[in-house]
């Protein structure tokens, strides 16, 4: 047992951002799996834990943290090594903006179209229209975070995955499971970067056993 617990599951994509930031940064956990296709997050034992019911929620030095955001920024003030954003002021800006398009444009474009193929119950079944907006919003994204990214190897703006990719990571690795991901995958430089991202360790360890 550690001090440090956190709640969610591995196939929520911010649940497999947080695992790969603590995991980079040597930090110990006990999981605590709350399954959000199978209703957990909405049990009151959950939503005592983070009220709108999602994950991740992470209990470290003695308090609860909810968020993603809000949780790596704390883990990077904590354990600064290695870091997860850059410290150039005009890198860090561009990586703090592709996160927030990830987070404000992205997830919801990404898990648009796969749902379409994988859980189309959850989005009330097969709209042709909405799958087609959901990957030119994807492919938009795409291109602002690649061009944000410049000549650096990685979205985080450095020469190892920072949060942007962790962000961004797990949400194409479920692209890539559909016919649309190789739309996605096809904006210029989105391939070079994935075929980096992939071949990280860490990102590579954290992937959720689906079977």
């Amino acid at each position: 047992m550690t001090d440090t617990t956190l709640y969610g599951f591995d196939g929520s994509t911010y649940v497999r951002t947080l695992r790969c930031v603590l995991a980079r940064k040597g930090i110990a956990y006990d999981q605590v799996p709350v399954n959000v296709l199978a209703g957990e997050t909405r049990q009151p034992e959950h939503l005592a834990r983070h009220p709108f019911g999602k994950v991740p929620v992470l209990d470290i030095d003695g308090m609860r943290l909810r968020e993603t955001d809000a949780i790596v920024r704390y883990l990077e003030a904590r354990t600064p090594e290695p870091a997860m954003f850059p410290a150039d002021a005009r890198a860090r800006a561009k990586a703090d903006e592709s996160a927030a398009l990830i987070n404000s444009y992205g997830y919801g474009a990404i898990i648009g179209f796969v749902a379409y193929h994988l859980f189309p119950d959850l989005v009330g079944g097969k709209d042709e229209a909405a799958r087609k907006a959901s990957i030119e919003a994807a492919e938009t994204m795409a291109k602002l975070v690649i061009e944000n990214k410049g000549d650096a190897p990685f979205i985080g703006g450095g020469d190892a995955p920072g949060y942007a990719d962790y962000l961004l990571g797990p949400l194409v690795a479920y692209a890539t499971m559909t016919e649309d991901g190789p739309a996605l995958l096809s904006v210029d430089g989105m391939q070079s970067w994935w075929d980096r991202l992939s071949a990280d360790e860490t990102f590579a360890a954290t992937a959720p056993d689906l079977g």
